[in-house]
């Protein structure tokens, strides 16, 4: 009996995490492969997560926001309704105003936002070390490589697996340099100035909440 009523209190628990989760990403394969690895690790623990569904667009910040909300629509009217929304982008080359404007209009839309100033790859490198000085894409993958022992691949599908063991480092690294960047600034943050920074960690630590 005992036993019994540890499975159901076990059930129970796993109904009152699940959550329908969509994720939209701007690169079409580097972040998308992240999470895509990330989810899959998720389905092989025992907690349900009824759908996270990846999408890599390859839209700009601003467009893909849009794209966004139109895929949650789209996505209702067949019969999946996503409780958690997630926008997964970087700053690269877009303008100022369109990175801050995009955050902004995810928000209002209670869209939830994982950016990357100024390239996702900064999530990786934060895996090894705090950095708090701006870098270059270029300078990122020289550091990845350095750091992985082997030549960092842009698009590799093994990132996640690789990184694993060192994720809660890289969240740590992360909250610290937003914590950075709120007490070095008098007006607070400001994710297009704000180089390096991150919100990845936010989204990892959602989905974390959903492992056995």
């Amino acid at each position: 009996m005992r036993r019994q009523m540890n499975n159901l209190k076990r059930k129970q628990n796993y109904r009152k995490v699940s959550k329908t989760i969509l994720i939209v990403c701007e690169g079409e394969k580097t972040e998308k492969n992240y999470f895509e690895s990330f989810r899959k690790d998720l389905h092989n623990s025992l907690i349900n997560i009824q759908d996270v569904k990846i999408i890599g667009t390859g839209y700009n910040t601003c467009s893909l926001v849009q794209k966004a909300k139109d895929l949650r629509i789209e996505l209702k009217k067949e019969g999946k309704d996503f409780e958690i929304t997630w926008v997964v982008f970087d700053k690269d080359s877009f303008a100022s105003e369109n990175f801050n404007k995009a955050i902004d209009s995810a928000k209002k839309c209670n869209i939830r936002v994982a950016y990357s100033n100024e390239a996702f790859e900064l999530w990786y490198l934060l895996h090894y070390a705090y950095i708090d000085a701006g870098l270059s894409r270029d300078q990122y993958k020289e550091k990845l490589t350095t750091r992985l022992g082997f030549k960092y691949e842009k698009n590799s599908k093994s990132m996640y697996s690789t990184l694993l063991d060192r994720q809660t480092t890289a969240i740590i690294n992360a909250k610290k340099l937003i914590e950075h960047h709120k007490t070095s600034n008098p007006n607070g943050l400001n994710p297009e100035r704000d180089n390096p920074s991150t919100t990845v960690h936010e989204l990892v630590e959602e989905l974390n909440k959903y492992r056995k």
